[in-house]
């Protein structure tokens, strides 16, 4: 059985409850940032990410990554209360031993839900600490069942164009699909998220329920779940189509290798202002110790 995960992240290092829906700030500032020196040491860098600058209610509330819901930032706050959560089910098939469609309520009265502090990254150059609530991912896969022969997981998203208004535009092939080998979504810090600060997940930050894998990219946690699937070969995903050279099927955070249009050896932390000092990015997102193991011996360059 595997084990559960421990933290060392407290409440001390949580990104603000009002910044963290929100990057506006950050991003506006980039042109900037660019030129910001790099601090050195890991007591600097841990200061550096308690030095926050609060936003406002507005930019929390109006910049979110979404696309099902508009391109635009602002998009996914203005349109994803048309998306109808509840009631909500997801399939989960392929190569396990109880498939089926499993509503909602069922699947959280099977699981044990927790609060999770964790580090997230952006491709962006962002990052930040968010308090999550939700489940272990291998809760699920073990009650469903996994099957000799299964090697990785498959995701999608809902793809429903009435209450998603982005999906009338081909900026990518929808559904929306994401994977992961199976250890990794068996691996003890891979969550299902149900749970923001305490409170249900807003709509536009992938209500009901969404992946979290904290030493990998944020795009790879794919939002509003409607299907998992157990399956023998690599399965799509998303990103990776659109541009597999700008985003890699594992799309672990990695400071060595860069995004085609931007250096990934840095980070700013959400809330430090638009001077504040980047600080060095850290191997599998500062989580090496717990995952290294996943990737013994595979080109963590061609393997991006």
């Amino acid at each position: 059985m595997a084990r559960r995960y421990t933290s060392n992240l407290t409440w001390d290092d949580v990104t603000p409850e009002h910044l963290f829906l929100n990057r506006r700030q950050l991003i506006a500032g980039s042109g900037a940032m660019l030129g910001a020196g790099l601090i050195g040491g890991s007591a600097q860098a841990q200061e550096a990410m308690e030095a926050m600058e609060p936003n406002t209610f507005e930019e929390i509330t109006t910049y979110n990554n979404f696309y099902e819901f508009g391109t635009g930032k602002d998009d996914p706050a203005r349109n994803a209360h048309t998306l109808v959560t509840s009631p909500w089910s997801v399939e989960i098939d392929g190569l396990v031993d109880n498939p089926g469609t499993y509503s909602f309520e069922d699947i959280m009265s099977e699981v044990e839900v927790e609060e999770r502090i964790y580090r997230l990254r952006c491709v962006e150059a962002w990052s930040m600490v968010v308090p999550w609530n939700g489940f272990e991912l291998a809760d699920l896969l073990n009650r469903v069942g996994v099957q000799d022969g299964a090697r990785y997981v498959a995701f999608e998203t809902a793809n429903r164009p009435d209450e998603m208004p982005g999906l009338r535009s081909p900026v990518l092939d929808w559904p929306y699909r994401e994977g992961l080998r199976l250890d990794e979504a068996m691996h003890p810090l891979t969550i299902m998220a149900t749970g923001i600060y305490g409170r249900d997940i807003p709509n536009q930050n992938g209500a009901p329920m969404r992946l979290v894998v904290p030493w990998k990219y944020g795009y790879k946690s794919i939002k509003s779940i409607v299907r998992i699937s157990l399956v023998e070969d690599q399965p799509r995903a998303s990103w990776n189509e659109y541009s597999a050279n700008e985003y890699g099927f594992y799309s672990n955070v990695n400071p060595e290798v860069d995004h085609p249009r931007w250096s990934q050896a840095s980070e700013r932390r959400i809330g430090g202002g638009l001077f504040a000092q980047r600080q060095p990015t850290l191997m599998f997102n500062g989580y090496a110790d717990e995952v290294t193991s996943l990737y013994e011996g595979m080109d963590l360059d061609e393997f991006h």
